[in-house]
């Protein structure tokens, strides 16, 4: 048993499709998939995580906390050191998703039980597939990702079939509404292999922020407001920001009613397991009378 400290929901995920709970021992403050989660102890935690600010002020405090040089998370190191983990799963994608992977790793040296330290960085559809493999192997149980992995690339393959040959609609996916940043990494490939066409957006490459004059040039037939962090009901919230932009009314998305709210928490923010269900999620939305939407009452909904 390699006793593992997850301070990442998707990593927290992936050892859940592992079937490696047991190994388990804590988890990040953000961690909840799967629901075994919810009963580990939790060694992070965030100043405003749960108080429900606007995203506007998340976004300020955020900036300006790391503008200071200062941390977004703090660690419970007397905690850890308790627990003796001898494995640490985290990351160095982005400092706003989980704890600094350069104070984790200072941390990691400093403890008893010196644990290993994995950094899982994907920034594309084979990468998570690759941490998957990664995390199997860290955990002393490699043979465990070959199931999981063929399952998942079956379920992509199938996506790349249904919409094999059909209209290829523009895209652009809403990462944070105030200020607007598009969905970066992984999620223009996932648009792409889903059927549609990104715009704003390059695979591979970090969110950023996008002018709204921009995004109104590129008039995208399909908006999916996927806020990171928040589930459908928060991100319904924010709907208005958007309403109130100038032109936003006049843009092809609306025009069509294809405007899409969808859970950025459990799934487009989240590069584990369930980034195979997202590409499902964009497939249905983009080609409904091909792709059956399979997560109707949390996934997605139309918010026009």
């Amino acid at each position: 048993m390699v006793r593992t400290v997850s301070m990442l929901p998707a990593a927290t995920e992936i050892v859940g499709a592992l079937g490696l709970m047991d190994q388990l021992v804590a988890v990040s403050h953000e961690c909840d998939f799967p629901a075994e989660a919810n009963n580990r102890p939790r060694v992070t935690r965030c100043e405003i995580h749960g108080k429900g600010l606007p995203s506007a002020e998340i976004d300020r405090w955020v900036s300006e906390t790391l503008r200071a040089g200062g941390s977004l998370y703090s660690i419970d190191e007397p905690l850890l050191r308790e627990l003796a983990p001898q494995l640490i799963l985290t990351q160095k994608l982005c400092d706003v998703c989980a704890p600094a992977y350069g104070s984790v790793a200072a941390l990691a040296s400093a403890l008893p039980s010196r644990p290993r330290v994995l950094n899982l960085e994907p920034r594309c559809l084979a990468d998570v597939l690759g941490n998957i493999r990664e995390v199997a192997a860290a955990m002393g149980h490699p043979e465990r990702a070959d199931g999981v992995v063929a399952a998942l690339e079956q379920k992509i393959a199938g996506v790349a079939n249904r919409v094999k040959g059909r209209d290829s609609p523009t895209v652009f996916v809403v990462e944070w509404c105030e200020p607007i940043f598009n969905a970066g990494h992984w999620t223009p490939e996932l648009v792409r292999l889903a059927g549609g066409t990104p715009v704003l957006a390059a695979e591979g490459k970090d969110s950023v922020r996008v002018p709204w004059e921009d995004l109104r040039a590129a008039d995208p037939e399909v908006v999916v407001i996927a806020c990171c962090g928040h589930t459908v009901e928060r991100t319904r919230r924010d709907v208005p920001l958007l309403e109130s932009l100038p032109g936003w009314s006049g843009l092809r998305a609306v025009r069509g009613r294809r405007v899409f709210l969808a859970d950025g928490s459990a799934y487009f923010s989240r590069p584990g397991p369930r980034v195979v269900d997202t590409l499902e999620l964009l497939a249905a939305v983009l080609h409904p009378d091909a792709c059956r939407d399979p997560y109707p009452d949390r996934g997605v909904v139309k918010a026009y």
